[in-house]
């Protein structure tokens, strides 16, 4: 089992090292980090690409996540730990996409990883957690609010529905605290007044 557990945790980091925003900014010669934020995330690659191409970054980020998950949910089905192989195959998936090594260990944040790492496990915190982003998103234009509030959410949806299985718990603890670790900027930003509204909904370049 230990073998299987090691194998599916290292795939599943490498498959986090494979950032969408990264990849897609690539095929255009350039490098998103290199713009505004530096962050290889979702807001930053719409903010200067628009949201036409965001569709691909999206499919890149939640099909490496969701495979993650599955990869490492068969590894451990075998020994009974089909559950807890997907988030921990989430979990690590998480990692990588937030410390690539390939890639510098200069990653995204997380939130979009988070999201479809809810649906993997469990549907309902997926769609907690989205409601909550998506209405403080819609009442403040605020995305790192949405996300550090969703990420929250996330962490407290794995407590709600998994407090009987501690390895599924402290998982979907740390998955959310990952999250809110990588906004430290902007959370900062936010207390200060001095955070940059963003219109997901919005091109701002074709």
């Amino acid at each position: 089992m230990w073998l299987a557990i090691v194998v599916g945790l290292l795939v599943s980091y490498l498959l986090g090292n494979l950032n969408g925003a990264v990849c897609i900014s690539a095929l255009h010669h350039d490098d998103v980090r290199s713009h505004g934020s530096g962050n290889a995330g979702l807001t930053n690659f719409i903010r200067n690409y628009g949201r036409r191409q965001a569709l691909y970054v999206i499919l890149i980020d939640a099909g490496k996540t969701v495979l993650a998950c599955l990869v490492m949910g068969l590894l451990l089905e075998p020994y009974g730990y089909y559950l807890e192989g997907r988030t921990l195959g989430g979990l690590m998936v998480m990692v990588g996409h937030a410390f690539p090594a390939l890639l510098g260990f200069r990653g995204g944040k997380g939130i979009l990883s988070g999201l479809f790492i809810g649906i993997s496990v469990d549907w309902r915190i997926a769609v907690i957690a989205l409601a909550v982003f998506l209405g403080i998103y819609f009442a403040t234009r605020y995305v790192s609010l949405g996300s550090v509030l969703g990420a929250t959410t996330l962490s407290l949806g794995f407590v709600l529905f998994y407090y009987d299985n501690l390895l599924v718990m402290l998982c979907g603890i740390v998955m959310g605290a990952l999250a809110v670790f990588m906004h430290r900027a902007n959370i900062i930003r936010l207390l200060q007044g001095k955070e940059r509204k963003t219109h997901l909904f919005r091109n701002i370049k074709e």
